[in-house]
């Protein structure tokens, strides 16, 4: 790879390391919110799921593909800091509602996996495209296994307000400094790499493919189970008389071994068929999660679940970008990425809020843990049919040398 690769890939890892990390580490608050405004869990989890949602919108997705990657940083860092500063300060359920949900939301979508990973499709060859996307991904879960034991050590140190006002300061400099690295543009780059027709042209094009469509259906699963692990496992385990530190742990451990887990879907990501893996990912999960219901809850059982669901976490994200970049091409990767990440956040919104909901009306978590897995039997399906050789029009434009996609085509066969 180039000079130039590595160093998107470097930046776009080091700015989703913070800003996954600090998104992961928001159940973490959860408890000491709801004493300390008088609220209940239904109340957090709505907060949570509107920022699940907003920050699925495909609007900085649509703006990066016009603008390129680093205004549209910029001004994600600022609304990051200005929203968990804000959040920190909240004397009532509605005014943190809205810095979490709206401002931290809006920051989210522009400073993580949609961006970051648009820009390096562009930046990265076709040969080392999945593992670029699986770095990428893995700089997330190194976030997620550094931020979560920090973010509770604030919190124990500093309070629940002192940490997340602490978190949006750092946020603010570390995304500034990652916007001001990243190259202001890359269309001069990938003059080659254009699929033929406009930007409206091909995501109409691909919201009539079928493999589009079921990609984006068996996101949405995804989501769900992302967010509604990383928003109340933690309660759940310490309602299961374990401790805040062995919950902190657990969740840490899922983001230690999804580096692995990460870089290696990357790795097969580009020699093997993406759909067959997706359907192994998503089989994993849903054995995973059945038998950690049926396991009484232990310190044990819990780290072992931290690690054994860490290995397929996120590991569908380089998996599910590539398909659609070895269908589709580089040139609007960050849209149609954005697109199907827009149905993973409506599935992170239902699960946040489920979770809260079942819990305040049931008193535990039991019925969403069952959906849960059955949604992930029902995502193994749904990736069945998928395809990921490519759309005839980006074919024929090709990529980086002009051979992008009968290379892919050639190389997804096995």
């Amino acid at each position: 790879m180039t000079r130039r690769a590595w160093m998107v890939l470097l930046i776009g890892a080091s700015m989703v390391f913070f800003t996954m990390g600090t998104r992961q580490s928001i159940g973490l608050f959860l408890k000491p919110v709801t004493a300390d405004l008088g609220t209940n869990r239904e109340s957090f989890a709505l907060a949570l799921a509107a920022h699940n949602l907003i920050l699925g919108l495909p609007l900085a997705a649509m703006a990066a593909d016009r603008l390129g990657p680093r205004r549209i940083v910029a001004a994600a860092g600022l609304l990051m800091g200005s929203g968990l500063v804000l959040a920190s300060q909240a004397d009532s359920m509605p005014t943190f509602g809205v810095a979490l949900a709206l401002l931290f939301g809006i920051a989210v979508s522009g400073s993580s996996f949609v961006v970051v990973i648009g820009a390096v499709g562009k930046a990265v060859p076709v040969s080392h495209r999945s593992f670029g996307f699986g770095l990428i991904t893995a700089g997330a879960s190194i976030g997620m296994f550094a931020m979560v034991p920090i973010a509770q050590v604030l919190i124990d140190s500093l309070g629940w307000r002192g940490a997340m006002a602490t978190l949006g300061l750092v946020a603010l400099l570390v995304i500034g400094v990652a916007s001001f690295l990243l190259p202001a543009d890359d269309h001069q780059h990938i003059d080659t790499q254009l699929a033929t027709g406009s930007m409206a042209d091909t995501v109409r094009r691909a919201l009539r493919t079928r493999s589009y469509v079921l990609l984006t259906a068996g996101f949405f699963v995804c989501g769900f189970h992302v967010a509604f692990i990383g928003a109340h496992l933690p309660a759940y385990l310490t309602d299961e008389g374990l401790s805040d530190r062995t919950a902190a742990i657990a969740l840490a451990m899922i983001g230690l071994f999804n580096i692995g887990g990460s870089l290696v879907a990357g790795w097969l990501g580009d020699r093997y068929s993406r759909p067959k893996l997706l359907v192994g990912l998503y089989c994993a999960r849903a054995i995973v999660m059945a038998a950690f219901l049926i396991t009484p809850a232990s310190m044990a059982s819990a780290l072992v679940f931290g690690c054994v669901m860490g290995l397929v976490w996120l590991s569908t994200v380089p998996l599910t970008s590539g398909i659609i970049a070895a269908t589709y091409g580089p040139r609007y990767l960050t849209t149609l990425f954005g697109l199907v990440f827009l149905s993973h956040q409506v599935g992170a919104f239902l699960g946040v809020w489920l979770g809260g909901r079942v819990f305040d009306s049931s008193g535990g978590y039991g019925p969403v843990w069952i959906l849960a897995v059955l949604l992930g039997l029902a995502a193994a399906l749904i990736h069945l049919p998928i395809s990921d050789t490519p759309e005839p029009a980006t074919e024929l434009a090709g990529a980086g040398t002009g051979t992008d996609g009968v290379n892919d085509r050639l190389t997804n066969q096995g």
